[in-house]
């Protein structure tokens, strides 16, 4: 459900039901030309840095493509200049405007995804998976340059991952996502120190550590069963198959998302006693 939700957001997919607004504005039923002014203030970064490029466009028409949608490249000049520019933002050379997509790393190409996501200026960066799909150290690198560019550019993420530990680096809000429903929403500070929902509890105790002697003393969670089909989840709690605290109200009621601190709620009729115990 994580990546549904950003197609829906910048309405690469449009919902059946449901709201999504964007500066106070809906989006759900805008025209397809009303949305284009909405989509030059947002830009997405996909997961796959190398089926998310067009392989028969060179590295700079690659970055410019969003410059020239929204008539923003301007003459020659000034569009070799943004490029360039663009290119040397995300940490290349202008040189590489030249290059194909094949003559990049992943890293690299990732680097072009990020650069064409911020080619006019928006405010908002969805990131899908954004760096699932490189190695820990070019992941440290990608972060890195989002967090530059976000002091840089006063720019907000809608970051999405599975790596709980790239979640904790770069966020400042969680939402955790258990078979296409949010189950728990707080700042990321709580979440990671009192997690209220047993799957984000679940979640953060199978997270390593680097402290041998924590590693070995630590509780972890162990979920049993496999996980239903998102087409036929189950009655009440969709976590309630799973659950290692789930009474039998869990399998009759769906539980919404209800306020158990301060800036912090759960969809779970248990969690009251985690609450209280954090309190």
């Amino acid at each position: 459900g994580k990546t549904t939700i950003a197609k829906a957001v910048i309405q690469l997919k449009n919902p059946d039901a449901g709201s999504v607004k964007f500066e106070g504005q809906e989006l759900v039923g805008l025209s397809n030309s009303a949305m284009r002014l909405i989509r030059r203030k947002m830009g997405m970064v996909f997961q796959d840095p190398y089926g998310s490029l067009n392989p028969r466009l060179r590295a700079g028409d690659i970055v410019g493509e969003p410059l020239k949608v929204h008539g923003l490249a301007g003459d020659r000049d000034s569009y070799r200049e943004q490029i360039a520019s663009l290119l040397t933002t995300v940490g290349l050379s202008p040189a590489m405007a030249e290059r194909y997509p094949n003559e990049f790393s992943g890293g690299q190409r990732q680097r072009l995804g990020v650069a064409r996501a911020i080619a006019a200026k928006p405010s908002l960066l969805i990131l899908d998976e954004a760096v699932s799909a490189l190695d820990v150290s070019i992941q440290a690198q990608i972060l890195n340059l989002l967090q530059d560019l976000q002091e840089q550019f006063k720019l907000a993420y809608l970051f999405i991952a599975h790596d709980l530990a790239v979640v904790r680096h770069i966020s400042n809000r969680v939402a955790v996502m258990y078979l296409g429903r949010i189950v728990e929403t707080a700042d990321s500070k709580d979440l990671y120190e009192r997690p209220l929902h047993p799957y984000t509890q679940a979640l953060l105790s199978a997270i390593p550590t680097p402290n041998p002697v924590h590693e070995r003393s630590r509780e972890r969670i162990i979920l049993r069963g496999d996980l239903p089909s998102p087409m036929n989840p189950p009655s009440g709690c969709r976590f309630h198959t799973r659950c290692p605290i789930a009474i039998e109200s869990c399998s009759l009621t769906d539980p919404e998302l209800r306020g158990l601190a301060a800036n912090q709620e759960a969809a779970c009729l248990l969690a009251d006693g985690y609450a209280e115990a954090g309190r």
